[in-house]
């Protein structure tokens, strides 16, 4: 697990979260913890190290 933070792409709050390593790569729906809105996920990892971190809100 790493630990990674990003601003939300509705209310630009700083979030921190832990990312799970051992899965390469990780696509999923979590709301904003200070927000509530649905933010899509999207992160991989080679090697053990975080090479790709996107943020992006869902229209609705």
């Amino acid at each position: 697990m790493v630990e990674h933070f990003f601003f939300c792409p509705y209310c630009n709050a700083e979030i921190s979260m832990l990312l799970d390593t051992s899965i390469r790569k990780q696509q999923y729906i979590e709301d904003c913890e200070v927000c509530c809105n649905p933010i899509e996920l999207r992160f991989e990892f080679e090697e053990g190290d975080l090479i790709y971190f996107e943020a992006i809100s869902i229209e609705q």
